[in-house]
């Protein structure tokens, strides 16, 4: 008798901010994509659900003030309607900060909800946003088990040389006051992409991966695990970002304070909200607009960029000590992936570790053309690699669903 084929199966992927709702519906066997939305402006004025289904876009509106538990409600009302249901076999979410608790992907349970809880202090806009979701989840889809995926899980493999900062070590034993790092998910799904690509087990692979969006981390790869990573206790240490300052000196905020009688919310704000791109540019947090007014010849525009790319390429070149050999770099995220700018700044920047810009692959790769962008007999690659994380969040769920 013929085989039959074997029947979907699919992992609702959910990533849950203060006021957004991103979900995604995708085969956990073949990665394809079946219904993906933001549910934004939750809690406040006109939330609305948008959505793309069998290639066309929606929109669902939701009453004034409605939360995260009404638009997982008109998720799930969506789900059946589509008769999606059936084929759904696990939720995962996406969860920014498990500490030192988690380093792989778990199956949720009241000692993770409690962990996650705790950890909620190193996380304060990001874990409880994320509980809220989960909560939800469990009530809307009770017979399917839940699953956490840890941006800081991947960065659990770090040396304490890498992620423990020169402070009275008890503020480490008693508060766990360290570097975690984030982007884990997208850092470790491009590296195993990347050495499919350079055609090389991941376990022998050394990669530096920078993935550049509104948000922005270095990851320093070696034999396939992470050793260390520019975000720090929370995600503004590093670099350069779209709204945020990155590494600044401590000493600002005794200036701020005495000088400039500044509040400790100000001072969040300001280095949060209000610095990075937007601060430098005083234009906006989008590097495309950046981007278009440093060509028309806006000066500051153009520093914004020089200073966002010498920091990163200064970011790559450190994390030779703990590779001290590197198969290829890699670029990812929506900058990463979008700005062939950006790029070759950074290439041009660090041609002393071998690397040399391909000027025509680096813009072809502006079109989803992925792959190397420098000439082959460059000693070093550096690769473009579109990021899928809500791949890695289905994948791992989908593991862990089989396992029960």
């Amino acid at each position: 008798m013929p085989m039959q084929p074997s029947s979907p199966q699919h992992v609702l992927v959910l990533n849950c901010g203060s006021s957004s709702l991103k979900f995604a519906i995708l085969d956990a066997t073949t990665s394809a994509e079946i219904i993906s939305g933001l549910a934004e402006r939750l809690g406040s004025h006109s939330p609305l659900i948008k959505y793309k289904f069998q290639g066309e876009k929606h929109q669902l509106e939701l009453a004034d003030g409605q939360a995260h538990a009404a638009a997982i409600a008109s998720l799930v009302q969506l789900i059946n309607e589509q008769h999606l249901a059936s084929h759904l076999i696990a939720v995962g979410h996406r969860v920014v900060h498990g500490g030192e608790h988690f380093t792989e992907s778990v199956l949720i349970d009241d000692n993770v909800l409690s962990a996650i809880e705790k950890t909620a202090a190193l996380a304060p806009l990001h874990n409880p946003a994320n509980l809220l979701g989960i909560r939800a989840a469990q009530h809307a889809f009770v017979t399917l088990p839940q699953v956490a995926v840890f941006d800081t899980a991947f960065h659990q493999s770090m040396p304490k040389v890498a992620y423990l900062y020169a402070l009275p070590y008890s503020l480490y034993r008693e508060h766990g006051v360290r570097r975690y790092g984030f982007h884990g998910t997208s850092h470790y799904y491009v590296a195993g992409e990347a050495a499919k690509f350079i055609k090389k087990p991941l376990l022998e692979s050394n990669f530096i991966s920078a993935h550049l969006g509104n948000g922005c981390s270095v990851c320093a790869i070696k034999n396939g695990k992470s050793v260390d990573t520019s975000m720090g206790l929370t995600p503004l240490e590093g670099l350069v970002m779209g709204t945020r300052s990155g590494s600044i000196d401590p000493g600002l905020f005794t200036f701020l304070t005495q000088q400039l009688n500044y509040s400790v919310e100000q001072i969040d704000d300001l280095l949060n909200k209000k610095s990075g791109l937007l601060g430098i540019s005083e234009l906006s947090n989008d590097c495309r607009t950046i981007e278009e007014a440093a060509v028309a010849g806006n000066q500051q525009a153009l520093l914004a960029l020089d200073i966002f790319c010498y920091r990163l390429a200064k970011q790559i070149a450190a994390y030779m000590v703990p590779l001290q050999r590197l198969d290829a770099l890699i670029f990812t995220g929506g900058i990463g992936e979008n700005s062939d700018i950006i790029r070759e700044k950074v290439i041009t920047q660090l041609g002393f570790l071998g690397l040399n810009c391909d000027p025509q692959a680096n813009l072809q790769a502006r079109f989803g053309n992925a792959g190397m962008i420098t000439k082959p007999s460059n000693t070093v690659s550096a690769l473009v690699i579109p990021t899928n994380e809500e791949w890695v969040i289905a994948h791992d769920a989908a593991v862990i669903a089989k396992e029960q």
